[in-house]
């Protein structure tokens, strides 16, 4: 794939390994020749059990961590060559709002490193709370919210830069079964009207099944691709329906 004819939003894996220093202080290597593409404004799942490396290999797609061989390419460019970091949002597993500051000033926070007028970056972050329905709490701290609420708040922050990739690190982990339920749907309301790539690590089968339209599962130690698995199921999708369960059975004999 070449620069000139890449979309906004692509992303190639290729060939990359990472190797981290062990308790004994020789290397262990955690991910092994992983190769894969992700498709512009696709959502793809990055699925496998604890200790196979899918936060690494996000990580490196991120920019975050180097990997000791193959690269990344995003949007047809090599990540060494690659100059746009901020059309790329990361939303980690703890939602790291800043207990101090509202949940406007929150999501502000993410554009105050350049040089953004302050009445733009109001602007914009109140733009950002109204996409994910919280405009009416900009107002609210951390502490005033509930987890579901703080998650959108951190949502709001990874999507005020307007990014081409969001990039999720079980980000509803925490949440309550019935929250997570609503944040997918809001995730892939979101997804459809910005149109934007996203790639999310789970260990949850279901979430993966409901959110993705391509899984890539990853086996253990060091982390590898075991398969590759595209979901071509009509939205919303019912974890109960035969053709999504047997997706989920599927998928959870391959961990």
């Amino acid at each position: 794939m070449s620069a000139a004819t890449a979309i906004a939003g692509a992303i190639e894996v290729r060939g990359v390994s990472k190797w981290f220093a062990g308790n004994d202080g020789q290397p262990l290597q955690v991910l092994d020749n992983i190769q894969l593409e992700v498709a512009a404004q696709s959502v793809v799942a990055i699925l496998g059990a604890s200790g196979c490396g899918k936060s690494t290999l996000l990580n490196i797609i991120s920019g975050l961590v180097t990997p000791e061989r193959g690269d990344i390419r995003i949007n047809g460019v090599a990540a060494r060559d690659f100059d746009d970091w901020r059309s790329i949002s990361y939303m980690f597993q703890e939602d790291r709002l800043l207990p101090w500051r509202t949940a406007q000033r929150n999501v502000e926070f993410a554009l105050e490193a350049g040089s953004m007028p302050r009445s733009e970056r109001e602007s914009r972050a109140r733009e950002s709370l109204k996409l994910v329905g919280l405009d009416s709490f900009a107002d609210a701290f951390p502490y005033q919210l509930s987890g579901g609420m703080r998650s959108r708040v951190a949502l709001a922050r990874s999507l005020v830069q307007e990014p081409c990739i969001l990039l999720m690190d079980e980000p509803f982990s925490r949440l309550d079964a019935l929250t997570r339920a609503q944040m997918h749907e809001e995730l892939l309301r979101i997804q459809a009207l910005k149109q934007m790539t996203i790639v999310f690590v789970t260990h949850d089968v279901e979430e993966a099944v409901v959110l993705a339209d391509h899984v890539v599962v990853l086996a253990p130690r060091p982390g590898r691709v075991r398969e590759q698995v595209a979901i071509d199921l009509p939205r919303p999708r019912d974890t109960t329906e035969a053709a999504t369960a047997q997706l989920t059975h599927q998928l959870k004999s391959l961990i």
